[in-house]
């Protein structure tokens, strides 16, 4: 096999991206980085290299352990990287999850159901006639 691919070929292969044209674009927005450096998606990659893959609101880190050239079934891909991304980012990510609804932008439209039922549970029915404004 050869020695180096295009980092966009790659991150497809292995599974990082639905499709090769989505890596490509992810490389040209400036969320493939390598050495702290953002990469076109014609980069080369070399086996040893470590990619970190910007998915607001994480940052994954990939080893990459082999070069492929093809996409490969998910059973197949820890032989070509090895995922090292620090425990702080998944804690950042569940945190996320954790605090969904409470992060919606202001302006954003109305509550979905999902949404109004999770701050009914958080608010507990609080209703506004409960509370006596005049004292």
């Amino acid at each position: 096999m050869d020695e180096s691919v295009r980092i966009d070929k790659w991150l497809w292969a292995v599974r990082v991206f639905k499709t090769r044209t989505i890596a490509s674009e992810a490389c040209k927005k400036g969320r493939i980085l390598i050495d702290n450096n953002s990469v076109k998606p014609s980069r080369m990659i070399r086996v040893g290299e470590v990619v970190q893959v910007k998915k607001p609101p994480v940052t994954y880190s990939f080893k990459v352990l082999a070069i492929a050239q093809k996409r490969m079934g998910a059973k197949l891909v820890p032989n070509f990287m090895e995922n090292v991304t620090p425990p702080e980012e998944y804690e950042v990510l569940e945190m996320n999850k954790l605090s969904g609804f409470i992060d919606r932008q202001r302006g954003s439209g109305r509550p979905t159901k999902k949404e109004r039922r999770d701050l009914e549970d958080f608010t507990g029915n609080l209703r506004i006639d409960e509370f006596n404004f005049d004292e």
